[in-house]
């Protein structure tokens, strides 16, 4: 499933932007943005070359990047485990923030989680993140009242997310 379709980034300029699945070859531009994204995005453990290389074993058409030409310049990871999803890593490099770019990403990936049978969806977002909580409200998502509990299960590792 691939969307080749332009988009109409400003006024002033136009972009071909296309949605296509993570490719292994794709690790390392793809973790440079996560780490130059933004506070928003924890990159941990689960983040290696190793534990994607896993992620692609299990649902590779999840994990979406969008292109201008050959250059990265977003991804967003969805997670399905038969029963809910969950969307990880929704990045932008800075000079595309603002274009639809993100809301692109968003549409595919929970597009793709609908098909696959899925019928709700969380993502997380810190409190103070409020631009990006703006974001999510206008997409459609919810603020929830609940608490997030999380366990490392390899005691030598521990992270924060």
């Amino acid at each position: 499933m691939k969307d080749e379709s332009p988009v109409s980034s400003s006024s002033f300029w136009l972009v071909m932007i296309s949605i296509r699945e993570f490719k292994l070859t794709d690790y390392d531009v793809v973790y440079s943005l996560w780490q130059n994204s933004g506070p928003g995005i924890g990159v941990g453990r689960s983040d290696t070359r190793e534990e994607i290389a896993k992620k692609l074993q299990r649902d590779p058409d999840l994990f979406l990047v969008a292109v201008d030409g050959d250059k990265i310049i977003g991804t967003v990871i969805g997670g399905y485990d038969g029963r809910r999803g969950i969307i990880y890593h929704l990045a932008v490099e800075r000079a595309y923030r603002g274009n639809g770019v993100g809301k692109m990403l968003m549409a595919e990936v929970e597009k793709r989680l609908a098909a696959k049978g899925c019928l709700k969806s969380y993502l997380l977002v810190t409190r103070e993140n409020t631009d990006v909580i703006e974001f999510y409200s206008e997409l459609g998502w919810e603020t929830m009242d609940i608490t997030l509990m999380g366990k490392s299960l390899n005691e030598s590792k521990k992270e924060t997310c």
